[in-house]
């Protein structure tokens, strides 16, 4: 006997690990699943559980990774409803909105700031979300982009430097005069609270040589790249990230076939956020096109409060198979493997010995149903480093 715990009468098992089941989703029926401290010590039939001293009977449902979210936006204050009620109401999405929220977070206190991130922090767990990538951002000065950061460093290791978001008032004239603050005392402040670099590049934020010198200069200080690309309009955003060697590129909506084809030969992610076009009425990527290119893809809600203010994996899912041309196992498999490639992690979105023991209990016998009963939560049991939570 053991103090491990076993979760028996798994109706579908959602490995991700195809050695252990079958298809890319490594799917086990009657399923169960040990765990040991933080760990999965065994996955296997229901019926040859080991022997353990304690049992969760997991009632015929449905088992899966915990979500991965590798990008998100949660330090920030205030408030941008009118700004989407206004645009609900006609008026159009462009890069502007972001300095209302940069003037609400510099006035915040930091006890502001880090009891927002524990409330979407706590809000995005119940929903079955294990891992979340956390990025600054709406500081937009050395100081306010470094205390974003030391907040996001209290909920999450996978913190991003994004002090390149948009150009702050303040430097409206001089442009290059901030990218030479990004990449010079804000980033001496900044990289030691950080493990990636990102850019949002784009029209009316940064172009691609400014997007070029920003990730350059974060990679020497030893932060991996990642890329807001492609968003908006076709640009130089996904090309970039994959010559420069990024983990991901973020959005990915607007492609040519030559960004298609980069993302097909190289290593980076397309993290597909169909949430933003959601919110802002705007085309969904074509991620069919993705997938039959050979790209790898990952889904992520983008919380954010001004495109895209919601924490629900489970919802981007259903998008991605309504709106994207994912299948539901193609959107799972995004949502919680996709994720973890996205974060270069292998010890999170499979649940296989040795990898962490992050797992959510849907309340439904397939993880079908997250498609199959959009907005509904699905989410019974959420376990994050082996803890019921």
């Amino acid at each position: 006997m053991t103090t491990a715990t076993a979760i028996i009468d798994i109706s579908t098992l959602v490995t991700n690990d195809p050695s252990l089941g079958e298809g890319p989703l490594g799917l086990l029926q009657n399923a169960a699943v040990v765990i040991d401290g933080d760990r999965i010590v065994w996955v296997g039939e229901s019926s040859k559980t080991p022997a353990t001293d304690n049992q969760v009977d997991a009632g015929g449902r449905a088992l899966l990774p915990g979500f991965v979210d590798s990008h998100s936006h949660l330090v920030f204050a205030g408030d941008r409803t009118a700004e989407f009620n206004a645009r609900m109401s006609g008026r159009p999405y462009s890069a502007g909105g972001i300095r209302t929220t940069v003037a609400a977070t510099r006035a915040a206190s930091d006890q502001d700031l880090e009891e927002n991130v524990a409330r979407y922090v706590r809000e995005a767990r119940r929903q079955g979300t294990t891992t979340l990538e956390i990025k600054s951002g709406y500081g937009l000065t050395s100081q306010d982009e470094a205390r974003s950061l030391e907040v996001a460093s209290a909920f999450t290791d996978e913190v991003t430097y994004l002090g390149a978001h948009v150009v702050p008032p303040e430097f409206a004239d001089d442009p290059a005069a901030y990218v030479d603050l990004v990449t010079g005392p804000m980033l001496d402040l900044c990289a030691p609270h950080a493990r990636w670099i990102d850019v949002f590049c784009e029209q009316g934020a940064f172009d691609g040589d400014q997007a070029r010198t920003i990730l350059t200069a974060g990679a020497q200080r030893g932060l991996t790249p990642r890329v807001h690309a492609n968003q908006l309009t076709q640009g130089p955003g996904v090309q970039l990230a994959v010559e420069l060697g990024a983990a991901s590129a973020d959005h990915c909506t607007h492609l040519s076939d030559a960004d298609v084809d980069a993302l097909a030969q190289g290593d980076t992610v397309a993290t597909l956020l169909p949430g933003a076009e959601f919110s802002t009425r705007s085309r969904y990527p074509d991620a069919r096109r993705l997938l039959d290119a050979g790209v790898t893809v990952a889904l992520s809600p983008d919380c954010n409060p001004g495109s895209s203010f919601t924490s629900s994996m489970s919802f981007c899912v259903a998008l991605a198979v309504r709106e994207m041309g994912m299948t539901p196992d193609e959107a799972v498999w995004a949502a919680t493997a996709g994720g973890a490639r996205a974060l270069r992690r292998t010890d999170v979105g499979r649940v296989a010995p040795g990898a962490r023991a992050d797992l959510t209990l849907l309340d439904a016998p397939s993880p079908v149903h997250l498609a199959y009963r959009p907005g509904v939560p699905l989410a019974a049991a959420v376990w994050h480093g082996g803890t019921l939570v």
